[in-house]
């Protein structure tokens, strides 16, 4: 098919290499400006971006270029924008969704599947609508959540499925999507604050925080991060965490360093 392709950071590329591997032609990629990143004035171009010219694929960054192109389909993943109605009344767009609708509508699905403990997640291949995450579904797959699994090693094994999906709902045919049958729950964006672990939370839930790979507390008055850590016995101990200032270590290096006494705890 000719396509045109909608996203901006590292979780959409795979797709789009997986879609260019199928044969499809991509006669547009659009994604977000480019940005600067780290320290200094230069900036650089959105990874889907950077995909895109590496793989010799024409880039825009206005949505209304891919009127101009002779698409047949539209494909989203992780664009972070609103598409307009025009847009969609002259072009169909289906959305590739990290969650399995109509569980986890919106910007966080995979960061808030972890954090409420659910033992299944999945993607959707999905019609792109003018509500949020409303459109029908064309195709699921399920990929299950284990009791360590990290936001990133779930977000990997999310994107591989997902890619696979999308091309193999494409060879098929889309046909008719389905309704989204069930109770709506909505992912919004994880809040600074959240990010702080809470010690009156259980065990369990703290590690799901931790999990997500930004989880945070504070030591004599310093910020340290917690990166990882496991759930033994219904303790929390932590492996590797990077105390405020200073680069990531081993959580024994850290405690060898600090001397923390009998009484001191994290806060």
């Amino acid at each position: 098919m000719r396509l045109v392709f909608l996203g901006t950071p590292a979780i959409a590329v795979p797709t789009l290499e997986s879609l260019v591997d199928a044969g499809h032609e991509i006669a547009l990629v659009v994604t977000g400006v480019d940005k600067r990143r780290g320290r200094g004035s230069e900036t650089s171009p959105s990874p889907v971006k950077a995909a895109a010219v590496r793989l010799g694929l024409s880039v825009s960054r206005e949505v209304d270029d891919v009127l101009d192109v002779g698409a047949e389909l539209g494909v989203v993943v992780a664009f972070g924008k609103i598409i307009q109605p025009h847009l969609l009344e002259a072009l169909p767009m289906v959305n590739l969704h990290f969650s399995l609708l109509p569980r986890w509508r919106g910007a966080a699905p995979v960061e808030r599947a972890l954090l409420e403990g659910d033992e299944v997640t999945g993607v959707c291949v999905m019609a792109v609508g003018e509500g949020l995450d409303t459109g029908g579904v064309y195709a699921t797959v399920e990929v299950p959540i284990g009791d360590s699994t990290t936001a990133d090693q779930l977000r990997a094994e999310l994107v591989g499925a997902g890619s696979k999906l999308l091309v193999k709902t494409l060879a098929e045919g889309l046909g008719e999507p389905d309704e989204q049958v069930g109770t709506p729950t909505y992912a919004a964006k994880i809040a600074p604050a959240e990010l702080r672990i809470d010690w009156s939370q259980s065990p369990a839930q703290i590690h799901r925080l931790i999990r997500l790979g930004r989880a945070w507390t504070t030591f004599r008055g310093a910020r340290i991060k917690i990166h990882t850590a496991d759930l033994i016995d219904g303790r929390i101990v932590p492996i590797v965490v990077q105390p405020e200032g200073k680069p990531s270590m081993a959580y024994d290096a850290w405690h060898n360093g600090a001397r923390p006494s009998d009484e001191e705890r994290f806060s």
